[in-house]
């Protein structure tokens, strides 16, 4: 009888690539110790994820950009627990009543959150121009 050589090398994985797949699991378990060649690239390999993934991946976390109104404001206290704003007459445009409160809100709500309108009355030049608006308001509950 013949002894035939049944040894097949077919579905068994090449000797380097079994070393390059042994490799990447010891990192994938975090199997090295400090100070060893490999821990120090596993490190090297999650600084550079950690610096260089934000500009690759787009993880839409930056803030809303901050608008500040572009005319002086000036908040003071009333002494009963409200507020007085005076503001600037360029950051309104001239209009009815429902249209001016409702621009006196929109500037002084990002300011100092909801609130409610009191009472306003614009402020004149000495050519009857409106120079500004004196705006008292309570915060609401």
């Amino acid at each position: 009888m013949q002894s035939a050589d049944i040894s097949s090398t077919a579905g068994a994985p090449s000797l380097p690539m079994n070393g390059a797949w042994r490799t990447i699991r010891s990192y994938i378990l975090w199997q090295h110790e400090r100070g060893t060649l490999h821990y120090d690239i596993m490190v090297t390999l999650i600084l550079i994820f950690i610096f260089l993934s934000p500009r690759v991946i787009n993880f839409n976390d930056k803030p809303r950009p901050l608008n500040p109104h572009p005319t002086g404001i000036l908040v003071t206290s009333d002494g009963a627990g409200g507020l007085v704003y005076q503001i600037d007459g360029i950051a309104l445009t001239p209009g009815n009543d429902a249209v001016v409160r409702a621009e006196l809100l929109q500037v002084i709500e990002p300011i100092s959150g909801d609130v409610s309108l009191v009472k306003y009355e614009a402020v004149f030049d000495q050519k009857g121009k409106v120079q500004g608006y004196r705006v008292w308001v309570k915060r609401k509950p």
